[in-house]
This record gives structure tokens, C-alpha cells and sequence, in this order.
């Protein structure tokens, strides 16, 4: 698996006292124990970055480790194997994590990990702060204990594109001269994913309480175009089966729901390149933020829709 913040830009510790990382973890990443089933050496390392309100992190003890914690309390936890193999242990639940897993530690959840001498993670915390805000800009109701993840563990295959979109955030991170609005634009597109690519207890807002038009539906998609929007999706919150969803596209627009969702979303992505008032910095940001997290495959859906690579209408507009 490829590394995240390979750049030794980032190391704070390289070959060191297992007990200094951990308190160094202890003071930027959350309060925790750790129990070492070898003898003490100095083969601990970690590379750390903020980047704006989030915390970049890859860690290894280099050592069989048991982590505990009662709660991180005001923070999300994402946690990803690199290599080795972890024991994740919640109430009755256990699973095992091999390189390429995925975890999702919610705030009141306690911690209890194993690590295999050669276990390697990457580390991302995001404050429960940053969550809430993205809830209540995108109108998605919470229940009254607050946002949770529902389900923990994933393969970073099953999420796609997300994996090379940290990778961005990471190399970003390591920019000679950090741009503070650049970096809230990335922290604002890694925590919407998170929230829209893993299953959460969120409820969003449907469409009608009846069943809706053609134009309501189409000015929902407008409105949440930076949303993961499908058509099994759009279906249930327009109350129709996917069978008259897709006849109703069909007859009025003569496209199916995920290609008019996905050519509302190029639309959209053109218009800003145009737009010399748009804020994003490049083309790779703006189509991250719309979804396009593939970025070869959507520089040629681009061309095949408007004649030129993206990268030829930004160069137009500067």
C-alpha cells in the first residue's frame, strides 16, 4: 500500500523511546495508555502535520503495543492500516485489521487496539466541531445523542477515490508556504466524504412528502451537488420506485438520473473554472469538492463534454 506523509518533512521522532511518542501523542492526538510486550528500545517513529483544524499523523512503535483510552471525547478518529495488522476491540465487538483496513473511532467510543511489532497507521483527527458544522450547512439532521458512525471498519478500496484525496491533503500539508483558506477548503472536502462515503445515524431531508416533479427533483440535485447523489438515493427521497425515476429523466430530459447528476456536476466544475471570482486555486481541488475523485477519468469526461481539458479553461480564465 502506498504511504501517506512519506516526506521526512514531517518526522518528529525517527528511532526513538516508545514512551516520548506516546507522550507526544498524548499532548496533539488524545489521551491514551500503551502497553509494550517487548523490551523498551528506541525504535519508535512519527511523523506528524496540522493542517488547518485537522491533524495529520503516521506512527509506528515498532514493537507488539496495546493502546487503551477511555474516549477521545471531542474528536473523530480515522485510523488507517499501512502495514502490520491491528485487534480493534469495542464492548462485544472484535476485528482484526490488516494493511489497507480502514477504522473510524467516534468521539465517545473507547479505545482499545493491539498492534503487531510491524504495525504502521495513519492518523486523522478531526474535531467533532468541524462535523457538526458540515451537518448544519448541508441541513442533515443529527439525533439527539449527536453524530456517530454506525458501522467502524472499511476497506479503503470500498471508498472510492478517498484514499488518493488524503494523499493530496498530505502533500499539501508539506507546501513550502501554507495558504490557510486552501487548507479549510480540503479539511471542509475530506470531512463531507467521510460523511457522505461512511454509514452514519444522519437523516437527510427528502424531497416532497408526496410524490415530487421533475423540477423539484431537478432543483434538489442543484442545491447538493457536492453531494454523493445516485439515483437508489434520489429515488427514495423523491418517494418513487428507480423504474419511474428513470422514466421521468427519461421523458422530460432524455438521460438517466446518474447522468444528468453527473453532467449538473461538470456544469457546475466549468463554470467555476470560468469564473475568475471562484476561489479554488486548481482544478484538482474544485473537482474533488464535486465528487471527481478520479481525477484522470474526469479530465476526459470533461473533454468529451465541453472540447478542452479542464486545465485549458482555468489557463483561459487566468
Amino acid at each position: 500500500m502506498q504511504q501517506l506523509l512519506s516526506s521526512q518533512q514531517s518526522a518528529v521522532f525517527n528511532l526513538a523511546d516508545p514512551y516520548a511518542v506516546s507522550d507526544y501523542v498524548n499532548e496533539h492526538l488524545g489521551s491514551h495508555d500503551i502497553q509494550l510486550s517487548r523490551s523498551r528500545a528506541y525504535v519508535s517513529s512519527l511523523l506528524h502535520r496540522k493542517f488547518a483544524s485537522l491533524d495529520l499523523c503516521r506512527i509506528s512503535y515498532g514493537s507488539d503495543v496495546r493502546i487503551t483510552s477511555p474516549a477521545l471525547e471531542t474528536f473523530y478518529h480515522l485510523q488507517i492500516l499501512l502495514n502490520g495488522h491491528c485487534l480493534w476491540r469495542n464492548h462485544r465487538q472484535e476485528h482484526y485489521l490488516g494493511a489497507g483496513e480502514m477504522l473510524i473511532i467516534n468521539p465517545d467510543d473507547r479505545v482499545d487496539l493491539t498492534g503487531s511489532a510491524d504495525c504502521e497507521k495513519f492518523i486523522l483527527k478531526i474535531p467533532a466541531s468541524v462535523m457538526e458544522s458540515i451537518c448544519r450547512d448541508q441541513r442533515w439532521q443529527t439525533p439527539g445523542e449527536g453524530l456517530r458512525f454506525v458501522e467502524s471498519c472499511y476497506r479503503m478500496d470500498e471508498l472510492e477515490g478517498f484514499f488518493d484525496l488524503l494523499r493530496m491533503v498530505c502533500s499539501e500539508a508539506e507546501t513550502a508556504e501554507p495558504m490557510p483558506r486552501i487548507q479549510e477548503n480540503y479539511m471542509q472536502i475530506v470531512a463531507t466524504k467521510l460523511l457522505m462515503l461512511l454509514r452514519t445515524n444522519l437523516t437527510r431531508p427528502e424531497l416532497n412528502t408526496s410524490l415530487a416533479t421533475f423540477e423539484q427533483i431537478a432543483d434538489y440535485i442543484r442545491q447538493n451537488l457536492k453531494e454523493d447523489l445516485c439515483s437508489d438515493e434520489l429515488a427514495r427521497r423523491a418517494h418513487m420506485s428507480p423504474r419511474s425515476l428513470y422514466g421521468l429523466f427519461e421523458r422530460t430530459v432524455g438521460l438517466t438520473p446518474n447522468r444528468y447528476i453527473r453532467q449538473k456536476k461538470l456544469e457546475r466544475v466549468h463554470a467555476c473554472l470560468g469564473d475568475p471570482t471562484c476561489g479554488y486555486r486548481n482544478v484538482t481541488e474544485l473537482a474533488m469538492d464535486y465528487g471527481f475523485l478520479h481525477l484522470g477519468r474526469f479530465s476526459e469526461i470533461y473533454r468529451r463534454q465541453f472540447g478542452e481539458l479542464p486545465t485549458e479553461t482555468l489557463k483561459r480564465r487566468q
